[in-house]
């Protein structure tokens, strides 16, 4: 792993972290983010994971989102395995987005899952 990625990987954490009630656990052996410990809403793949080789992060999207995002950076972005039927989008961390684009990504990706009440604060 190049020192690129860890400091993505610090980055999303921190990010993440901030976020009301929200905690990291391992889920499929990559860093995993919930919501009140039970809704995910992002998880990181630093490795080869379900036959993606680049390090990426998927997570929550609005409806709408994915295909959007697919369609303008099909090099940033993609449909992930599994998650993809349900609005989820894929992002390769070996890019060039910025870390206020990457936060604004989990804002939006806790913004979907999380109840209301935690959004308001």
């Amino acid at each position: 792993m190049t020192p690129k990625t860890f400091s993505h990987l610090d980055h999303i954490r921190s990010a993440c972290l901030s976020l009301p009630l929200v905690n990291e656990r391992l889920s499929h052996g990559s860093p995993t983010f919930f919501v009140n410990d039970k809704k995910t809403f992002l998880s990181v793949m630093m490795d080869g994971h379900h036959k993606i080789t680049f390090p990426h992060f998927t997570c929550a999207a609005a409806m709408g989102a994915q295909s959007a995002l697919v369609a303008d950076d099909p090099k940033v972005y993609f449909v992930p395995a599994f998650v993809g039927s349900r609005a989820w989008i894929g992002f390769r961390l070996d890019t060039t987005l910025s870390a206020d684009e990457i936060a604004d990504l989990i804002e939006n990706a806790y913004r979907v899952v999380a109840p209301l009440k935690l959004i308001s604060e």
